[in-house]
């Protein structure tokens, strides 16, 4: 009986892992909103689970490729390859009006352009205090700290490693939460209480669900206009990261 579920569990391998990943996000979104009472996004804890059931699975069976070189997860390897990764990012794009990002003006703007490249910046130091010295490792764990969004993809374009890769993405998160515990803390200091300075955060820090996050514990009223430039700014990232950046970083580092 349970070599016949095995199977049919591994033949439907997508079927499978489109409800590994809907009952981590359920799981997620309780912890969420039970532990923390919403100041940590549940897609920020998702991402943490599936760090460590990819973990878990590259422990289990030495593999490569984490949780889907368990035979009965090997759909998540597709569900979470570059075609549907892709196809999820240019969805999100789709959804944003380039006539939005006018009404925060020219700091909104300047605000993305700066947002992107400081992030970049810090990734890069951070990745060289650990070693890492070539244009390819460091561009990606930089990509990484704008959002976890943009390095995977800066990674894949670029050649990066899996492993660096992966570093990336954990430098987003590790963003991202602490971007939704940080900015409820530091509102008042920096007067984001309105609609404009919002949008200004938004393109600074950049990361959508600790944007979004953060300005839900501090007033639920500005986050539309916080996601409105965080989301302007994963595109962004994901075109400067692997080409302008990139050159400028192998310009330096060789």
């Amino acid at each position: 009986m349970l070599e016949i579920l095995g199977n049919a569990l591994t033949d439907n391998g997508l079927i499978v892992a489109f409800t590994v990943v809907g009952l981590t996000m359920f799981v997620s979104y309780f912890l969420s909103d039970k532990l923390t009472k919403g100041r940590i996004h549940g897609s920020a804890i998702a991402i943490a689970l599936g760090l460590v059931l990819a973990y878990i699975g590259g422990m289990v069976t030495g593999g490569e490729k984490g949780l889907s070189d368990i035979g009965i997860f090997a759909g998540i390897g597709l569900m979470g390859g570059g075609m549907l990764r892709d196809f999820a990012i240019v969805a999100t794009a789709f959804g944003a009006n380039f006539s939005e990002i006018k009404k925060a003006g020219v700091n909104g703007v300047v605000s993305l352009f700066l947002g992107v490249v400081l992030s970049f910046i810090i990734g890069v130091g951070i990745a060289l205090a650990f070693g890492y010295t070539d244009a390819v490792s460091l561009t990606t764990i930089g990509a990484g700290t704008a959002t976890y969004i943009v390095g995977p993809v800066t990674g894949t374009a670029i050649g990066a490693s899996s492993e660096v890769i992966t570093l990336s993405i954990a430098a987003g998160l590790v963003k991202s939460i602490l971007t939704m515990i940080g900015t409820p803390f530091v509102a008042k200091y920096i007067g984001l209480n309105n609609p404009r300075t919002a949008m200004v955060y938004g393109g600074l820090m950049g990361t959508t669900s600790g944007v979004a996050g953060g300005l839900a514990a501090t007033d639920p009223k500005l986050v539309p206009y916080g996601a409105v430039t965080a989301t302007f700014y994963t595109g962004l990232g994901c075109l400067m990261a692997p080409s302008v950046l990139f050159l400028m970083t192998k310009a330096v580092f060789g």
